[in-house]
């Protein structure tokens, strides 16, 4: 038995993993590299022989995990695909959503790689989606590897997974966040010792200011967005579409049923409501908060078409909740920031991660005064707007995943999904915590015996 990381490159990108269990093979996950374009934006499929693939698990829908499921099952076609019902609701979604972004990037920038697959291709691949619930097991074929769902706290429908094999016990975190967030409830992972633990560790090389707890954090969003609003601004909220849109939407809901933020308009993007429906009409049907409440139902918001997403001007004393959360060029917070930054009324609010490198993180680094490029084919733009930054992250804390580790003391921890710093900050903790443990930070193409 042997785990391989599938990805191109270290680092959080195209997640996708070979577990390979002798008489079964698993791919964990099908991601796409946001910051890379191309093939190279893939992992490495090529390093798995053609159609030796008995199944396919997706641990959630980012696009990071799901978003060249197509192209894997197009290399695997009798491989079935194992992931819960909001994820394959999700999924589907995302992927259409991703091919119009690869047909304009082929159009726009000359990707002759683009578009990877096509709608029919996503249409066609659900036809072998096995939707599993969580805390059910099930099986792959003739396999004697029994697999089973846990609820992973990060977005809805996101799962970890447990695999329990000739005497071995296998756990998969996929993204996990432990603590309560507004909507989500907080992972239930199993308590038992495993075999091998392979563990996300995105926030590793983060500390988490002293004093936090989500409350004082959302009573620091709603003082910004008064602060805001009392000047005749307007707060953007660069934003992913899925899973932050509707936790950030929920989160402002309730500031405003308590009085903490006035009325204004809330204005957000076409995907972001696309997604926010299926939040809604899945809300009484998974583990969460406020199970009977519907956000479009019941929030009065301003939502742009798909039509109008290039016609969104700016207004004063409205919150603006737009993607992407990274603000990617030609997406639509990228284009609004034009018309936004240079305005010191304004205040720009991050509540989410930002790879240093995308626009998001560049205007987190700068001071005001500071030119901005957010997008190459464009002239920079001076920042003048205020800059705020928030940790309502979907993703556990490094203190929270060393406890976890310890608790179910695995016989090997496989660290992935993380930068340099957060594997070296868990080699070192994780080693004097578990002396005999063996501790990998894993590299891409790197086999791993797990016997």
């Amino acid at each position: 038995m042997y785990f391989q990381s599938l990805s191109r490159r270290r680092g959080i990108g195209a997640n996708s993993y070979l577990l390979d269990l002798d008489d079964t093979r698993v791919v964990l996950d099908a991601g796409m590299d946001p910051k890379a374009e191309g093939t190279e934006s893939l992992p490495d499929y090529a390093q798995v022989p053609y159609d030796s693939v008995d199944g396919i698990v997706v641990s959630h829908c980012h696009l990071d995990h799901v978003g060249s499921l197509p192209v894997l099952m197009r290399r695997h076609p009798h491989a079935r695909v194992y992931l819960t019902e909001a994820c394959a609701h999700l999924s589907d979604a995302m992927l259409h959503n991703s091919v119009n972004v690869m047909t304009m990037k082929r159009e726009e920038l000359g990707i002759t790689d683009y578009p990877f697959f096509t709608h029919r291709e996503v249409d066609r691949a659900q036809h072998v989606w096995d939707e599993v619930s969580v805390g059910r097991s099930f099986t792959m074929g003739e396999s004697n590897a029994q697999f089973t769902f846990f609820d992973a706290g990060h977005i809805m429908g996101s799962v970890g997974m447990l695999v329990e094999h000739q005497g071995k016990r296998i756990f998969y975190t996929g993204d996990v966040q432990f603590e309560d967030q507004t909507l989500s409830k907080g992972a239930q992972f199993p308590k038992d010792p495993l075999d091998v633990l392979i563990m996300e560790t995105t926030r590793g090389g983060v500390t988490r200011r002293d004093g936090y707890c989500r409350e004082s954090e959302s009573e620091r969003l709603a003082e910004a967005i008064r602060s805001t609003l009392a000047r005749e601004g307007s707060v953007l909220i660069p934003i992913f579409a899925m899973g932050k849109t509707q936790e950030i939407l929920m989160t402002l809901h309730l500031l405003r049923e308590q009085d903490r933020i006035p009325a204004a308009p809330i204005f957000i993007g076409g995907l972001s409501t696309k997604m926010t429906v299926i939040y809604d009409k899945l809300a009484d049907r998974v583990t969460r908060h406020h199970q009977d409440f519907e956000i479009l139902e019941e929030m009065n918001l301003t939502i742009a078409s798909r039509r109008r997403k290039r016609e969104i001007r700016y207004q004063p004393h409205t919150i603006y909740a737009l993607s992407s959360g990274m603000m990617t060029e030609k997406t639509v917070s990228n284009k609004f920031a034009f018309e936004f930054l240079d305005n010191p009324r304004n205040a720009i609010l991050f509540v989410g991660y930002a790879d240093p490198e995308s626009p998001a993180g560049k205007i987190r680094s700068a001071r005001k005064g500071d030119l901005i490029v957010l997008d190459p084919e464009r002239a920079p733009i001076e920042l003048h707007c205020d800059v705020h930054e928030y940790d309502f992250s979907g993703h556990a804390v490094r203190e929270d995943l060393r406890a976890y580790a310890n608790e179910v003391s695995p016989k090997k921890i496989l660290l992935v999904h993380g930068d340099d710093d957060a594997y070296a900050w868990f080699e070192q903790k994780l080693s004097g915590d578990l002396p005999d443990a063996e501790i990998i930070a894993v590299e891409p193409g790197e086999k791993i015996d797990l016997n």
